[in-house]
């Protein structure tokens, strides 16, 4: 046999050795994961769900979803332990590390606009006294602008494409 028949049997295999081993890399982790769950941590389930370990056994997990609702899973069914600032961001909406309010971005733009000297109230009551002129003409303008288009319009001879007395 030639070397170079033998060549895609073996990048075959080696491919098929990579997949394998990633694979199993992958669940080994998996199962790590599910292992360190403990009473009182966030998790996932396969499903989609949201809830808080309540008893770790040897196969079954139990879960508290809710008030008063228990129920027991599979190991394999967890999906993710989460740590408790993503479960809390995800299940109740807590922002836990919000260290200052100097790096957040304001909703408006009032806070760009106010200076040190000037209130932001009285800020905003001399803004909407002014007109603020955004290129846009007055209706009367308007009108005076599309007749005197229309008058111009009438003075020139219509253009055509061609023969005006083609059939």
């Amino acid at each position: 046999m030639n070397a170079y028949t033998l060549l895609p049997f073996i990048v075959l295999i080696a491919a098929m050795f990579l997949m394998t081993r990633s694979a199993k890399k992958k669940q080994q982790q998996a199962a790590h994961m599910r292992n360190e769950m403990q009473p009182g941590s966030g998790v996932r389930t396969i499903g989609g769900m949201y809830a808080t370990v309540k008893e770790v056994n040897e196969d079954t997990v139990l879960l508290d979803a809710g008030p008063g609702v228990e129920l027991l899973f599979a190991k394999n069914a967890i999906g993710a332990v989460l740590t408790d600032d993503e479960y809390n961001r995800i299940v109740h909406g807590i922002e836990h590390d919000l260290k200052s309010d100097a790096g957040l971005v304001p909703d408006d733009a009032s806070s760009l606009t106010e200076t040190d000297e000037t209130d932001g109230s009285a800020a905003a009551a001399a803004a909407s006294d002014d007109k603020i002129d955004l290129g846009k003409k007055d209706a009367a303008e308007d009108a005076d602008a599309a007749g005197a288009a229309d008058a111009k319009a009438e003075d020139e001879p219509k253009k055509t494409d061609g023969d005006s007395d083609a059939k």
